[in-house]
């Protein structure tokens, strides 16, 4: 020890004999147990990010007693920096969880202390040796010890909330060979859980975050509102409204996602204006844990109650089947008369091109159609609204994100070119959805419900189209048309009839039909909205596939197959005028007008029955007819071990080619 030291203590010690030089000792190590510097032993700090505190003695001091000394300066020292820790924690933005923890470490420091004035009460008396007091520090010694490591470790990465917690126990758990430390640091664990607990409590009870210093491990995003689901193809306010954060304790890791959950319920239940809370009982406090897992039962509690109050709010109060089913009836073509009525009124308005339709007027079609078929007498019909897309379901696939189609190639708008869109190939319904209920039908499930329909109500339009041909050659039947082209272009009519027929029935009765069913069994068996949102967009993303909506190569070849009914059933009109002279070249061919015809003594076959350009025209579409629905086939048949329900498909399509060639 240099000079300097040496000259800050007052008499050296050594001048007084052993017995004198212990009761100074005992009493300067009393004084530096409470972080109070004596005579002949002082306390040097150095400030920094690890504040170092060591303890420097006279060197004239009796080697026995430096020794003894010493061996004690480690008790004091962990008091120094817990009780620096104590009144640094306690400020106001260090966070309720060291707020708790600065509190208990305070009461154990009171109880040291109190330790502290007893053996300095025996001391006084006479009764305490530096050796007896070395024995009666050593219990202390060790849980002083173990929390300024803790400390030290808090004060080095600046932590607070869940962070504390964790190293409080995971130190428990390293202090399992000395039982009493570890119970002592389990008791801190709990005492500086307590704030948290309670803050858990209010999330899983009633639903709310009462977290101000953001140390609780979920976090609240308030810019998203649940209006934001009407709109919002990701439903961001479902998954990212409340979401978890890093840093969860180490007791609530496995059951965070349970916690989430029933706060989320709650949070719901409350937003529609039904106030519910768990109900609390004398064992619900979340208070303890460790060994004793009772506040995980409490939690599993709260959650089931949460489940099962918000699906049965979402079931009775907003009727979720009876939407899902009117959703059915319109969007999934359940409900057939109120369809053909409304295709028969909007059918010219639906022949505009897209930016010519008039989307009011096809509004007011649709509520006359509802209103004048079986529709009217469902509850939910007025939320049936409708659109008119600027896109066709090929480009509309192509934007809608989220939908596993494969990248778009330069070919893709090779059927777009051909064909002119029209209201009918962009025409969609759409349905009104209030919250809750937007938490099951959110904008992505209605995009996919449109996206079914719009296909569903072309291939309805196709079909008709079809049906109209198919009566202009029934018009004639009275006439020879055999080895004619009328002859032909009807077995050609009839193929392409049973094609889309074909179509219609596998999307409808094999794809929709046996999908909802299941659906709908496994949603009267849904234990919490999150299952009944699972089956939802698992059915959805099911009929998406088996509708060939996700498979671009297949759905290509439909597009292109419908395309052709529809250029073959506007071409018929000239097909049999061009073949019937009827006298008045001018007047449109239906069946009555043939009708008519075939009463004129005069009616006869034009020559032109074997011209070569209306031949060769039935010809022309019988043969890219054929060649594309071989081509469908062969598709099919090639995919089906990949995707079985293509099997079915392959089968309808597959006959239509065989009957078309038996013919």
């Amino acid at each position: 020890m240099n000079q300097t030291t040496v000259a800050n203590f007052e008499k050296p010690i050594g001048c007084y004999s052993p017995s004198v030089q212990e009761l100074i000792v005992i009493d300067d190590v009393l004084s530096a147990m409470v972080g109070i510097e004596g005579r002949y032993i002082l306390i040097k700090t150095v400030r920094g990010k690890n504040d170092d505190i060591s303890f420097l003695v006279d060197p004239s001091m009796d080697l026995a007693l430096q020794e003894l000394a010493k061996r004690i300066f480690p008790l004091c020292k962990s008091f120094l920096l817990i009780d620096q820790f104590v009144e640094s924690r306690s400020q106001f933005q260090n966070g309720l969880v060291n707020h708790a923890f600065s509190a208990a470490l305070r009461a154990l420091l009171l109880d040291y202390q109190a330790m502290v004035a007893q053996l300095e009460h025996q001391f006084r008396f006479g009764r305490l040796s530096l050796q007896g007091l070395w024995f009666y520090c050593q219990p202390m010694m060790r849980s002083m010890q173990a929390l300024s490591t803790v400390i030290q470790k808090a004060s080095v990465n600046n932590i607070s909330g869940s962070a504390v917690l964790n190293l409080l126990q995971s130190q428990a758990k390293a202090m399992a060979g000395d039982n009493a430390v570890r119970l002592m640091l389990e008791k801190m664990t709990q005492c500086a859980s307590s704030a948290y607990m309670s803050i858990l409590e209010r999330w899983v009870y009633e639903g709310v975050i009462d977290d101000p210093y953001g140390e609780f491990f979920i976090a609240e995003d308030k810019s998203l509102q649940k209006e934001s689901l009407t709109q919002d193809y990701e439903a961001k306010y479902w998954r990212q409204r409340y979401s978890l954060k890093d840093g969860i304790p180490s007791f609530l890791a496995n059951i965070a996602g349970t916690i989430l959950t029933t706060g989320k319920y709650l949070n719901v239940m409350r937003e529609c204006g039904h106030n519910v809370q768990v109900p609390p009982s004398e064992n619900s406090k979340l208070m303890s844990f460790g060994s004793n897992h009772h506040y995980l039962e409490c939690i599993k509690a709260a959650y089931n109650f949460a489940s099962s109050e918000l699906l049965n709010l979402i079931n009775d109060k907003y009727d979720l089947t009876g939407r899902l089913r009117s959703i059915k009836h319109y969007l999934l073509l359940d409900q057939g008369d109120f369809l053909v009525h409304f295709m028969d009124i909007a059918r010219d308005e639906l022949a505009k091109k897209p930016d010519e339709v008039s989307v009011e007027k096809l509004q007011s079609l649709l509520d006359l159609a509802l209103r004048t078929t079986a529709a009217a007498a469902d509850p939910f019909h007025e939320g049936l609204t409708c659109v008119v897309e600027r896109s066709s379901l090929l480009r509309r696939l192509g934007t809608f994100n989220d939908l596993e189609v494969s990248q778009r190639s330069s070919t893709d708008n090779d059927l777009e070119e051909t064909v002119s869109i029209t209201g009918l190939e962009t025409f969609s319904l759409s349905y009104k959805v209030h919250w809750p209920l937007s938490i099951v039908l959110s904008r992505k499930a209605l995009a996919k419900y449109q996206l079914i329909f719009r296909f569903l109500f072309h291939c309805k339009h196709v079909d008709r189209q079809l049906c109209g041909a198919w009566q202009i050659h029934q018009g004639v039947r009275a006439l020879n048309t055999r080895g004619t082209a009328i002859s032909r272009s009807s077995l050609l009519c009839r193929s392409m009839l049973k094609f889309i027929n074909s179509l219609l029935h596998y999307l409808t009765f094999e794809v929709i039909e046996p999908n909802w069913h299941v659906m709908y069994n496994r949603l009267q068996t849904a234990n919490s909205i999150d299952e009944v949102i699972q089956h939802h967009d698992f059915f959805l993303d099911k009929c998406l596939r088996e509708c060939l909506l996700l498979l671009p190569e297949l759905l290509k070849k439909v597009e292109r197959l419908k395309s052709m009914c529809l250029q073959y059933s506007a071409a018929t009109q000239w097909l049999i005028s061009s073949s019937i002279d009827l006298g008045d070249s001018e007047e449109p061919v239906d069946s009555v007008g043939l009708n008519k015809a075939k009463r004129k003594s005069g009616q006869v076959l034009k020559s032109t029955t074997k011209n070569v350009a209306v031949t060769d025209s039935v010809l022309k579409f019988e043969k890219e007819f054929n060649t594309e629905l071989q081509s469908l086939g062969s598709i099919l048949s090639n995919n089906s071990q990949a995707e079985p329900y293509l099997a079915h498909l392959a089968q309808w399509i597959l006959g239509v080619k065989n009957e078309q060639n038996g013919l």
